[in-house]
C-alpha cells in the first residue's frame, strides 16, 4: 500500500501547486503508515528529487509521445495503472483546471472513489474521512469513504508546502493508454505576458465601477507596481470590456490568491464564490453598503479613480525606500 500523487507540471515546469500537493501526500502517507510516491507525466525541465524536500520518498517520471500533451482520459489511464503497479490505495489529486477533469476519468479508470472538494488533510485513516467544502464554500461536511481505492481531489491553497529537508530517488516508468483514443488537439491558444490567474499570488480585479475598458490602466498599473494578475467580475467579461479569460468569480474561474483587490465591484454571491477563499480581500468601492464590504478583511470607501491612483503611488515611494 501507498500514496501516490500526481505532481502537476506546464511547459516543463512544476506549477505553484506542485509543493502542496507533495506535502498534502506524504501527511496522508503518514497518517495512512506508509509512503508517498510521486509521479509526473510529460517533458519536465526541472529536478523531480526536489520533491523529496516535501516528503515524497520517490519520484516516478512517465514520458512519451502519448504524454506530450494533457489529455485527461490518457493520463488517468496511466496513473491508474501505475497506482496499481505501486500498490497506491489513496492518489493525491491537485483541484486545479486539468486536475478537475483528470480526477473523475482517473476514478473510472482505477474504479476508485473520489472525494472531492477537500479543503483540509484527512481527519481519519479508518474509516478514510476528509472535510469537503458545500455550497461554493459557504459550508462544510464529513466525506467519508470505505472504499479500497480512492482519489482525493483537494483544492489548491488548502494546506501550506511544508519542506522536509529530504530528497527522493527518481526512477524512470512506463505506462500504457489502454484503449483510450487521445483528444486531437487543433490550435492552443496562450495567454503570454501576463501572470495565469490560478498561478497568481496577487490578483487585482476591477467592475462595473471602472465605468468602461478605457479606464483599466490604472487597474494594469497597480497590478504592475504589486506584480499581480489582472481579473474582473462577470458583467465586464459579458460587455466585452475584458477577455472572458480574466472573469473570476462562480461562473468564471476560482481563485485564492493572498491577496485580492477589489475595484468597485459590488460583490454578488456568484462573484464571491470564486473569490471569498483568498486570504486577504480588500475592497475599494465609492458605496458604502456595498456587500463586498462584509466580506473584505480591509474596506475603502471611495471613489475608485481617486483612491487608486493614490494607492499606487504610495506604492511606487515604500518600493522605492526599500
Amino acid at each position: 500500500m501507498s500514496v501516490l500523487v500526481y505532481l502537476e507540471s506546464w511547459e516543463g515546469k512544476f506549477k505553484k501547486n506542485t509543493w502542496e500537493a507533495a506535502t498534502y501526500a506524504a501527511k496522508t502517507a503518514s497518517m495512512l503508515g506508509t509512503e508517498a510516491i510521486g509521479l509526473c507525466i510529460g517533458k519536465l525541465d526541472e529536478d523531480a528529487s526536489e520533491a523529496g524536500n516535501y516528503g515524497l520518498s520517490k519520484v516516478l517520471k512517465l514520458e512519451g509521445d502519448a504524454f506530450n500533451q494533457f489529455d485527461a482520459n490518457v493520463y488517468g489511464a496511466a496513473i491508474a495503472e501505475v497506482a496499481a503497479a505501486q500498490s497506491a490505495n489513496t492518489v493525491i489529486v491537485s483541484a486545479t483546471f486539468n486536475g478537475k477533469a483528470l480526477a473523475p476519468a482517473l476514478s473510472i479508470q482505477a474504479d476508485a472513489a473520489l472525494l472531492s472538494n477537500v479543503v483540509a488533510l484527512p481527519e481519519n485513516a479508518s474509516p478514510f474521512s476528509v472535510k469537503r467544502g458545500v455550497f461554493s464554500g459557504k459550508g462544510f461536511n464529513i466525506l467519508t469513504s470505505d472504499a479500497a481505492k480512492r482519489i482525493v481531489l483537494f483544492v489548491p491553497n488548502s494546506i501550506a508546502p511544508e519542506a522536509t529537508g529530504g530528497s527522493a530517488s527518481v526512477e524512470g516508468t512506463s505506462a500504457g493508454q489502454g484503449s483510450i483514443s487521445p483528444v486531437a488537439v487543433k490550435e492552443v491558444d496562450r495567454v503570454k505576458g501576463k501572470i495565469p490567474l490560478p498561478e497568481a499570488e496577487r490578483v487585482i480585479s476591477g467592475g462595473r465601477g471602472l465605468k468602461g475598458p478605457e479606464n483599466w490602466g490604472m487597474i494594469e498599473e497597480l497590478a504592475e507596481v504589486l506584480d499581480a494578475g489582472t481579473a474582473c467580475s462577470k458583467p465586464v467579461s459579458d460587455m466585452d470590456w475584458r477577455p472572458h479569460s480574466e472573469h473570476v468569480g462562480q461562473t468564471g474561474i476560482a481563485i485564492k490568491p493572498n491577496l485580492y483587490v477589489a475595484v468597485g465591484i459590488s460583490g454578488a454571491i456568484q462573484h464571491l464564490a470564486g473569490v471569498s477563499a483568498s486570504k486577504t480581500i480588500v475592497v475599494i468601492n465609492k458605496d458604502p453598503e456595498a456587500p463586498f464590504f462584509k466580506a473584505a478583511d480591509y474596506g475603502v470607501v471611495g471613489d475608485a479613480f481617486e483612491v487608486v491612483p493614490k494607492l499606487t503611488e504610495e506604492i511606487k515611494k515604500f518600493k522605492a525606500a526599500n
